[in-house]
């Protein structure tokens, strides 16, 4: 039923499906096979998700693009010609639109809606959402694909309303952009959506003006346009290099990981190993050797050698220390591919600040007051990252059993079970939530991964007619655990990142995604389903 707005009202669902990026997607199709009655709703105006908010210049994935596509059809891949070898944003959100459209997903999306809370009832099993428009609709399972970084994190700057000039976010970019053409621009950041912006807009401003706080390990992408020949051989072993894929660390089949240890090579090897890394550009430099992100010693050497490798492109003797990242090993915070960042700072019209010597006092009317001194801008962009993978699950108001909100659980870091639910929402189901690969992987590898287990398990239970599905406690603890002592042997702790939440002031410190490998992480999920949901209680009908 819907009221005379159009929204619905009343509605009895199989599934409620929150977003229609890559996950949500790719959810719909796989549901639609089990011929179950299913609802997108997504926020935006269209699909794609991340890459449908973020439209920066220099937008681009970091993960090579014949890798960045669905792995299920073959018949929708063979449809679709990527043009480079790294995709930016605009040929991302074709692609998108081209699967939606060949499946005819979006029918059953509803655009421009978000979901604003979800309340459990036991007595019935089924839980009620509501939207922004209106909508009240029932639905027995709710899935979560609202992605791990979507919900873009603006600082709370005293003053940040009092700016003249023109705001944005990298996050949130209009969708008509923006011409910086003499334009006096800062720039708030120097994370991976700054470095691949920054360049762009040094471009068209008349000054550009940089607020760094922490320099990032950032290398060469390497991207250029692919071949013909690239192009046929993707499309020959894209669905087996899937397949392969789910048996790596990282989701990824194009590059080696180097097995051995760094303690098992010479000093030789280990430096002829790094180059060619590299050299080639993209990911492939972490898989150098096996105790990369567990040793220290191990990843000196790698550091030192990447800080030396940056160093050539700045021709400032005095920018080079404060370009060149110190204090947190390469890889334990999400490494940055760039196309000539470092060399944009060589430009006359380009300005760094270290907030660290001179931090940021407030927003002001003309500009940003640092160190006591006010820079004056035509615009401000703010590079400032994302509320990663919690900000926009619990932007839902969830209400699970005995009027248990998530919020509250959360309040303390995230706990899950696999990533997959939390104790106390029954039929509640999050796409790489905290506790899974995710961030940390090839996140296509990662999305097909969850999507497959959750539809997988959605249809059992609808074949044995199970009630519902719920994280027990016991098995949630464990894993937390689990993922907490897998992350103690790694350097991933050792760097204040958004893997950490240390982006987000006041949010806790906890290591969120699972630092086991997506091949481990694979073996655990098919475990658990093989053994009729292990840690997970199934009520019966």
């Amino acid at each position: 039923m819907t009221d005379a707005n159009g929204t619905g009202v009343g509605r009895d669902l199989d599934v409620v499906v929150v977003g229609a990026g890559f996950a949500g997607m790719y959810l719909l199709h796989r549901l639609r096979g089990l011929n179950l009655n299913v609802q997108v709703f997504e926020q935006g105006k269209g699909v794609g998700g991340t890459w449908y908010w973020n439209r920066y210049p220099g937008a681009r994935c970091d993960v090579e693009s014949l890798e960045y596509q669905y792995g299920f059809s073959d018949e929708v891949q063979r449809g679709w010609t990527w043009t480079e070898r790294y995709a930016a944003q605009p040929e991302i959100l074709r692609y998108q639109n081209y699967v939606a459209d060949t499946l005819d997903l979006k029918r059953d999306i509803q655009f421009e809606t978000k979901v604003t809370g979800a309340d459990y009832d036991q007595a019935t099993a089924r839980w009620t959402v509501r939207t922004s428009r209106g909508d009240v609709v029932r639905a027995k399972y709710v899935v979560m694909a609202t992605g791990c970084l979507s919900a873009a994190r603006v600082p709370d700057f005293p003053g940040m309303g009092s700016f003249k000039g023109a705001t944005y976010h990298t996050g949130d970019w209009p969708h008509e952009g923006v011409d910086f053409t003499g334009l006096r621009v800062g720039v708030i950041g120097t994370g991976s959506s700054a470095v691949q912006s920054i360049p762009e807009i040094a471009k068209q401003a008349k000054e550009l003006t940089v607020f760094q706080r922490t320099a990032n390990f950032t290398l060469p992408a390497g991207n250029r346009p692919l071949t013909e020949e690239e192009i046929a051989a993707g499309r020959e072993v894209l669905l087996e290099g899937r397949r392969r894929a789910f048996a790596t660390k990282g989701g990824l089949h194009t590059f080696e990981y180097n097995n051995r240890l760094s303690t098992d090579m010479t000093p030789e090897e280990i430096r002829k190993e790094l180059e060619s890394r590299w050299n080639a550009g993209g990911f492939a430099f972490l898989g150098a050797y096996e105790d990369f992100l567990m040793s220290w010693e191990a990843n000196t050497i790698a550091s030192d050698f990447a800080r030396e490798q940056m160093a050539k492109a700045i021709k400032d003797p005095g920018l080079v220390e404060k370009l060149l990242p110190q204090g947190h090993p390469v890889g334990a915070k999400r490494l940055c591919l760039d196309t000539h960042y470092l060399e944009t700072f060589n430009e006359p019209h380009v300005t760094l600040v270290d907030v660290r010597e001179t931090p940021i006092e407030r927003i002001s009317a003309a500009g940003v007051v640092a160190g006591g001194k006010e820079y004056a801008f035509d615009a401000i962009v703010f590079a400032t990252g994302f509320d990663a993978m919690t900000g926009a699950i619990l932007s839902v108001d969830v209400t699970g059993r005995d009027g248990a909100r998530l919020r509250d659980k959360w309040a303390a870091g995230p706990r899950t079970y696999l990533g997959l639910q939390t104790a106390g929402f029954p039929n509640l189901f999050f796409v790489t939530g905290p506790g899974s690969p995710s961030v940390l992987s090839n996140m296509i590898v990662a999305i097909e991964q969850h999507v497959d287990w959750i539809t997988n398990c959605i249809g059992r239970l609808e074949q044995h007619q199970v009630r519902a599905i719920e994280a027990q406690v016991e098995a949630e603890d464990q894993w937390v655990d689990h993922v907490n002592e897998v992350a103690a042997m790694t350097l991933y702790p050792e760097a204040n990142s958004w893997y950490m939440g240390a982006n987000v002031p006041g949010k806790p410190r906890v290591f969120m995604p699972y630092p086991g490998g997506v091949d481990v992480y694979q073996q655990k999920l098919d475990e658990v389903a093989e053994r009729n949901y292990e840690g997970f209680a199934l009520s019966p009908t």
